[in-house]
């Protein structure tokens, strides 16, 4: 899959692409508000999250490239084996940008499209991201993008030695 926007790319992982991810993925200031990324970020992380990345069937999680470079990164996560069915049709969101290009925009847009993207391509219905309360850049691209928050979720995660309230953010669009 690859989307071309007007500052960046949104496109598969490449194994060429382990250097610069852990470039941009690598530092404490974007470690700090992620779930799963490690810091420090190793090279041997980012040759392993390329083979996760790109093994996905269908594909979901993303590179955000700015002149082929990785910068950033984007995806869906859609939820397990559901025997009855109950919430197939829900899916997470996620994104991340190398601290040097916070404050460009980058990210709205590429939430945006990855946002329409996931709803013509897996037609999921519902798509759902919590952030880091402690992040409010983060809330703010996703309201800019049109989803709504739903609430407070307190203590939701433990990072560094201390409990993190996240913030529930969802959209939703029914069929027909």
């Amino acid at each position: 899959m690859q989307l071309t926007l007007s500052q960046s790319t949104i496109r598969s992982f490449r194994p060429s692409d382990a250097a610069s991810l852990m470039k941009h993925g690598g530092t404490y200031s974007v470690a700090r508000n992620m779930n799963n990324i490690p810091h420090p970020y190793t090279l041997e992380d980012a040759e392993q999250w390329i083979a996760i990345a790109s093994g996905g069937n269908p594909e979901t999680r993303f590179a955000i490239t700015v002149d082929d470079e990785v910068v950033g990164g984007i995806g869906v996560t859609l939820p397990a084996s559901d025997r009855f069915g109950v919430s197939i049709h829900c899916a997470e969101i996620g994104y991340w940008l190398g601290e040097s290009l916070w404050g460009r925009g980058i990210v709205s847009e590429a939430l945006a499209a990855l946002t329409e993207w996931a709803f013509t391509e897996l037609r999921v219905v519902r798509l759902q991201a919590a952030v880091y309360a402690r992040n409010p850049a983060s809330a703010r691209i996703l309201e800019k993008a049109g989803y709504a928050f739903e609430g407070r979720l307190r203590a939701r995660y433990f990072r560094d030695g201390e409990f993190i309230d996240g913030l529930q953010y969802a959209m939703v669009r029914l069929p027909g």
